[in-house]
């Protein structure tokens, strides 16, 4: 029962905190237009006062300007509410101000006469001394630490962040700690960047001060005078007090709230507050105490000279420096406690624990780009990330492992890099903020920018600002942003390097997920067959090739019908590419549409035959001449194909489609070979080109 009761407290006040600043600004807005009561007026003034002295407080008890972060909203909160409050009294000193000194609320009242004697003189000396103390003194100078301080901090931040990432690299501080340390580096950029520009909350505010002064005196004047037939004493002793009050009732908060903002950014943190601080620098060398006071007892001998003030605290300050040097001779006597020895340290060696292993897939960026991977900057790449992997487990078969993110000073601020096993994959440079406006090939007109290439196809490109995004659609580009290119790249990539990511844990997992509904067919097959490690090898030899394993059945029932009499790799890539025919074909042309291929010319055709036959499966019989012709024929007409739109397919007989891949396999990457089992005899099949050899 207590604990659902303290449960439903700390929801209310968590609703009570966040409603809080929210009502406060609206409360703060209204008094701007609705009349307030003198006793209302009376409140406010003192919550004011209470305000400034509790935020004075909270300066002075923090050990580093970070502990305070809100303070420039604070700053902005309780000058619109001074002003607010200003606003509201000028009204009822206007109103009321002909029926006495107390028209305004018994706060202004006394602040009127007790601070000042009720002499109007005398207070707007006072009022004038403290605008100049908190306007040229405290706030100047609050002002001007806060400005060169976050031009410092700005400066500094590349060091920083190069330090951290050191200390990260060589393993004295976690990945936790390194991000921690960037998030206070950020937070205390922008605190004195918000500093800088609060202060001048406080000199509008004096300025306000002194016009709202005057304004109050010259309008009671002409009111208490024109419409209540007072005499001008009689309007003068009314109006000016009331002024004077209520100008000094606004300004001591200020001058207040001024004071904690000069201690807050003139904090040199070491861990303890200002008081502790002050005790311990001031009181800590009780020489110079001794010394004040001696001083100070040598100026109160001189004739004319208050005696017995100045020689009641040179005798004081002799007295507290004397005690304190008695305590350090007394701490200095003590015989040192025996200091145990600690144990020896080993020395520390290399060890197994310090080889980091290589990311499977990594993505580095500068730091320009750190927004598109940090939540907390709205940035998307993570979750477009997450997206990539899903769509390619999707459609290739297998979940690819995670990508390992993190920040690189070493690469330019706008670049980023894609790793595999820890080689490079593919690098480029995007720009935070800007769009890029990708040339597919039918553009009506060019675009100001910086010229650039799509990072996934090579495509032409030009950088463009946000602005110039639709007319940019109109003129036939297609326009993303800097996290759709950096993540078309990184799909792009891992579909090409599909293979190499399929390693023995992804098999494994793919196993045990496909024994969960079978679990009898995969063990016929492994190990009883053949060994895990022949199926990775077709599984991957599948994927080189751009072959799917999202059908892992057939690909395993064909492997156990095999298995018996094939354990060559290749061959059973071969059998299992003919069972996967229809799944193969279909990727490359829908159903329903005609097979466009390029064929070998019959008599280049018998000839490449007879070399296959004579190299025990490997093109290496022909002459070199006759083996680059070839190759270029193939690469022209397969440059034709994509031209037109079309996937580049050659239709070979079965005993070359390996020799063919492997000939073209640099020549023509983006050439995929068929042989003629794996086309199912219902789709039709149209010859686009006929490949012959020259000479």
């Amino acid at each position: 029962m207590a604990t659902a009761t303290a449960g439903r407290f700390n929801v209310s006040m968590n609703r009570a905190r966040a409603f809080g600043a929210p009502l406060l600004i609206v409360m703060v807005l209204a008094m701007m237009i609705l009349p307030l009561p003198p006793f209302l007026l009376d409140l406010l003034f003192t919550f004011n006062i209470a305000l400034s002295l509790i935020v004075l407080m909270v300066a002075m008890y923090t050990t580093k300007p970070l502990d305070f972060l809100a303070f420039p909203a604070i700053l902005l909160m309780t000058t619109l509410l001074r002003l607010s409050l200003n606003v509201a009294s000028t009204r009822v000193v206007l109103l009321n101000g002909h029926t006495g000194p107390d028209a305004a609320g018994k706060v202004i009242e006394s602040f009127g006469h007790f601070l000042v004697g009720g002499n109007f003189a005398v207070g707007i000396v006072v009022f004038m001394i403290l605008v100049v103390i908190n306007f040229v003194v405290i706030t100047k100078g609050a002002g001007r630490i806060a400005e060169v301080t976050a031009r410092f901090t700005l400066d500094a931040m590349p060091g920083k962040q190069m330090a951290i990432d050191a200390d990260l690299n060589a393993g004295l501080i976690g990945e936790d700690v390194a991000r921690k340390r960037r998030s206070e580096i950020a937070q205390e950029a922008e605190f004195y960047g918000s500093m800088d520009g609060a202060s001048k909350f406080v000199r509008g505010d004096a300025v306000a001060g002194i016009l709202i002064l005057f304004i109050n005196i010259i309008g009671g004047l002409i009111v208490g005078i024109a419409q209540h037939d007072l005499t001008i004493a009689q309007a003068a002793n009314n109006y000016i007090l009331l002024a004077i009050g209520d100008g000094l009732v606004a300004q001591i908060p200020a001058l207040v709230i001024s004071v904690a903002a000069g201690l807050v950014v003139s904090r040199v943190g070491d861990g303890n507050d200002i008081g502790s601080q002050l005790a311990k620098q001031l009181l800590g060398a009780p020489q110079v105490l001794m010394l004040t006071g001696v001083v100070l007892g040598s100026m109160g001998l001189i004739p004319g000279m208050p005696h017995f003030a100045f020689l009641l605290l040179a005798g004081g300050l002799w007295m507290v420096g004397k005690t304190l040097l008695e305590k350090q001779r007394l701490a200095a006597e003590k015989p040192p406690e025996p200091e145990v020895a600690p144990a020896p340290a080993e020395s520390s060696e290399v060890s197994w624990d310090d080889l980091v292993p290589v990311d499977v897939i990594g993505l580095e960026v500068g730091y320009r780009l750190i927004p598109l991977v940090d939540r907390g900057q709205d940035g998307d790449l993570l979750k477009r990330i997450k997206g990539i992997r899903k769509k390619f487990a999707q459609e290739v078969g297998f979940l690819p492992p995670a990508v390992h993110i993190r920040d690189n000073l070493e690469l330019r601020p706008n670049s980023y890099r894609i790793t595999i096993k820890g080689v490079i994959a593919g690098e480029s440079e995007v720009f935070h903020g800007q769009y890029l406006a990708i040339n597919p090939g039918r553009v009506t007109g060019t675009l100001p920018g910086t010229a650039a290439k799509d990072p996934a196809f090579g495509l032409p490109a030009v950088w463009i600002d946000a602005s110039l995004r639709d007319q940019a659609h109109a003129a036939g580009y297609t326009v993303v942003d800097a996290s759709t290119v950096v993540a078309t790249h990184l799909s792009h990539l891992l579909h090409s390097q599909s293979a190499s990511l399929l390693g023995r844990t992804e098999v494994q997992a793919l196993i045990d997920h496909f024994a969960k509904t079978t679990p009898k067919l995969l063990e016929d097959l492994v190990p009883k067959l053949i060994p895990m490690a022949t199926l990775q090898r077709v599984l991957q030899n599948l994927l080189d090739e751009g072959v799917h394993i999202r059908d892992l059945r057939t690909i395993i029932e064909t492997l156990t019908e095999h298995a018996v009499r094939v354990q060559d790799a290749t061959e059973l890539t071969a059998l299992v590419r003919v069972a996967l025919g229809r799944a193969i074909v279909q990727q490359l042309a829908p159903a329903g549409e005609e097979l466009n291929v390029l064929v070998i010319e019959p008599e280049l055709e018998r000839v490449l035959q007879q070399a296959v036959g004579s190299s025990q499966g490997e093109v290496i019989g022909l002459e070199p001449g006759l083996s680059e012709n070839l190759v270029n024929d193939i690469s022209k007409a397969a440059a034709r194909q994509e031209s037109l739109g079309q996937n580049p397919v050659m239709l070979v007989p079965d005993k070359l489609r390996q020799p063919i891949v492997r000939l073209c396999k640099r020549g023509v990457p983006r050439l995929r070979v068929l042989s003629h089992s794996e086309v199912p005899e219902s789709r039709t099949i149209r010859v686009a080109s006929l490949i012959g050899a020259r000479g």
